[in-house]
């Protein structure tokens, strides 16, 4: 198959999605750690709140309820996706994470570069120091 259009892409990311057993509990974590609030719910077909979002710039970040859903046996299971945060006091923002549900694992790849922790659904984040 060819491609008739040479020119370079330049996409905008519009939605980040995540899945987890409780999606409104992870849309809040998130949106607590960047600053914001849940903004929308979207209903199923039986009119059940399953996917709730929020606003980061022009950025939606959307996380589904999902009743299958299984986090990754992080570190032996590879990761399709994660995200990586930066903060200010990065220790005091890791103290915020925790009480907020997230976990510390004992497995810490990053040294003293980076910290992993596991969000509140089991899946792993990173978290680091302003450059």
């Amino acid at each position: 198959m060819t491609n008739e259009n040479t020119g370079a892409l330049s996409a905008k990311i519009m939605c980040h999605a995540m899945w987890a057993k409780d999606g409104r509990k992870l849309a809040d974590f998130y949106a607590t750690a960047l600053g914001t609030k849940v903004s929308q719910n979207f209903p199923d077909e039986h009119g059940n709140d399953v996917a709730f979002a929020f606003y980061v710039g022009d950025a939606m970040y959307l996380f589904y309820t999902s009743a299958s859903f299984t986090a990754p046996n992080w570190p032996q299971d590879e990761l399709p996706f994660h995200m990586d945060f930066s903060f200010g006091d990065v220790n005091a923002a890791e103290q915020q994470l925790l009480a907020m549900g997230a976990t510390k694992p004992a497995h810490q790849p990053g040294g003293t570069h980076w910290t992993v922790l596991l969000d509140p659904s089991g899946q792993p984040l990173s978290i680091h120091g302003t450059y």
